[in-house]
């Protein structure tokens, strides 16, 4: 009987369940365990295993290039950097707002790092995000154009919640991918949060897009309901930064002797509009 019941648990596909049959039979045999609490005790062992494989499912489907954290960032080795403020956005109420998040820095400041780790706060938390560096993404929408793909992969890309962008600094660009770029934004603009990080504070986004037109539309849209964070600071992978005593951080988490941050949510903020 036992092993037509794991049988049926395979085809079933209740790979919890089938996990525990053993150890919970044995239990109720040693303990006079009811029927109803053996199947309560399987059903919470099947529930628990597919939230894991959920959550398995979602980081792999995120695409996240390091295994980084906000409990692995060396806050303490940034005192410029407020922790508070990085915490109170893992509670992903900027994702139920569908804010937007601009990081913005110069190289090796920790931009990447804190983008990481909302990341993965939102797939921990049941969001499905994506981690993308921006030239790949843009190359992708450009090859997009080629095959005629272009509606369905916006699609795809604007239902990501949230959407990363790494990297909006030095990049090769073709007009079609800059409109492209545009009609992303414009597609998840009210509807999904996105976060970038840039070694180029927005008035340096003229010369990098090289249309005035188009990025005033861009930066209205992304900084309408947005919560930027601006870095300013040695880079984190230093020499100097690397020889302290207490020992080495994750790859490319390096630390610096110090860093600001300034302006996260405004105090006041401006209210809703429609999409026009």
């Amino acid at each position: 009987m036992i092993d037509q019941l794991r049988t049926l648990l395979t085809q079933l596909r209740f790979r919890g369940m089938e996990a525990a049959l053993d150890a919970e039979i044995e239990r109720a045999e040693r303990n006079n365990v009811s029927a109803v609490d053996l199947l309560h005790r399987m059903l919470l062992e099947e529930a628990s295993s597919k939230r894991q494989r959920s959550l398995a499912y979602r980081l792999s489907q995120a695409h996240m290039p390091w295994d980084w954290s906000l409990d692995s960032f060396p806050f303490e080795r940034q005192p410029g950097i407020d922790k508070r403020q990085i915490q109170t956005l893992a509670g992903l109420d900027f994702l139920r707002r569908t804010d937007n998040v601009l990081l913005v820095g110069p190289p090796g400041t920790g931009k990447t790092g804190i983008a990481l780790g909302l990341l993965r706060a939102a797939c921990v938390n049941g969001y499905r995000g994506r981690f993308y560096n921006a030239q790949v993404l843009l190359d992708e929408l450009y090859a997009s154009l080629a095959d005629r793909s272009s509606l369905k992969l916006l699609k795809r890309l604007s239902r990501f919640q949230p959407l990363v962008i790494d990297e909006i600094s030095y990049l090769t660009l073709k007009p079609e991918q800059v409109d492209m770029f545009f009609r992303l934004i414009e597609q998840r603009y009210l509807r999904a949060s996105t976060i970038l990080t840039t070694n180029l504070d927005t008035p340096a986004w003229y010369d990098l897009f090289q249309k005035k037109e188009l990025v005033d539309a861009l930066l209205d849209r992304l900084q309408h309901h947005c919560i930027t964070i601006r870095i300013d600071g040695p880079s984190l992978r230093s020499p100097a930064s690397t020889a302290d005593p207490s020992g080495p951080l994750p790859r490319r988490t390096a630390h610096a002797t110090r860093v600001t941050a300034h302006a996260a949510e405004p105090t006041t903020r401006t209210p809703r509009r429609s999409r026009r």
